[in-house]
């Protein structure tokens, strides 16, 4: 097991777009409690097919506003070259430097792949409208795609990522340290040179992390699983679990050279700040 090329820690949180004032009011309160923590950006979802386009530019916006670096999530699939450039124009105008590109998922009815089919794509396209101006993030799947085919071509996604202009990358959250230090040991000797940075999400609702887990392939390991499981409806023991072994996890990969956490929020600012307390940071 070996850690990355030393490069500078970088710690981030995400949040999704509300849908109503009072989500918009709870993402505030979350966004002012976090940012005393002074991190290198917030990043913003963005829903399939680019379903929340305009609340997630409003989010941006009001972040830069605030005084905060914000990194709007675009995803290309079921969009045309042409709805990329017009949003990739309005950021700029909104003075964003900062994206993160995505393949992302069709909607549900949806039959047309659109122009881009991969986010190597988009990541290129970035580039030749817009030459060096974002700093361009992609993701990371140390536990694999779930529709990679084997494991060398999940790599091989994610190499055509880097290579095609991405400057940093975002994982897929996992629970399996060893998962993420075999991936950097693999990229490196594929010759992948960028920091690859961990998603960690909280664990704070067992029925929705099970749901989410099951969804984009990550693995709950078993004995983790049947323990939350066995807890019920006690959610203070859920979430008194959770702390330990994502502040746990956290500090294994910090201390294995990890380039930084990237906390998926899920608009919650609990559970963020007291792993960052525990983690001395």
């Amino acid at each position: 097991m070996q850690s990355q090329k030393p490069f500078s820690r970088t710690f981030s949180f995400e949040f999704f777009p509300p849908k109503t004032p009072e989500g918009i009011e709870k993402l505030r309160a979350t966004r002012r409690q976090l940012a005393q923590l002074e991190p290198a950006f917030f990043s913003v979802t963005f829903g399939a097919g680019g379903s929340t386009r305009d609340r997630t530019l409003e989010t941006v916006q009001e972040i830069q506003a605030e005084g905060h670096v914000a990194a709007p999530h675009l995803s290309c699939i079921g969009s045309t070259r042409e709805s990329i450039r017009a949003i990739l124009a309005q950021y700029r105008a909104s003075g964003i430097h900062h994206i993160v590109a995505l393949r992302g998922d069709l909607p549900s009815g949806t039959v047309s792949a659109g122009e881009l089919h991969y986010a190597s794509d988009l990541v290129r396209l970035i580039r030749e409208e817009t030459g060096d101006y974002f700093t361009i993030e992609v993701a990371a799947y140390p536990e694999f795609h779930p529709q990679a085919r084997s494991a060398q071509d999940n790599l091989r996604h994610f190499k055509w990522k880097v290579d095609a202009g991405a400057n940093a990358a975002i994982t897929q959250y996992f629970f399996n340290a060893d998962a993420y230090f075999n991936f950097i040991d693999e990229c490196e000797a594929a010759g992948i040179d960028v920091p690859i940075v961990p998603g960690i999400m909280p664990i704070n609702n067992f029925s929705q992390l099970a749901r989410f887990s099951d969804a984009c392939g990550a693995e709950i390991p078993r004995w983790l699983r049947l323990k939350l499981q066995s807890y019920g409806d006690d959610t203070a023991s859920i979430k008194a679990l959770g702390l330990d072994v994502i502040t746990a996890l956290c500090e294994r990969l910090l201390s294995g050279g990890a380039p930084g956490l990237h906390f998926y929020t899920l608009n919650n600012a609990g559970p963020s700040s007291t792993i960052w307390q525990r983690l001395g940071l």
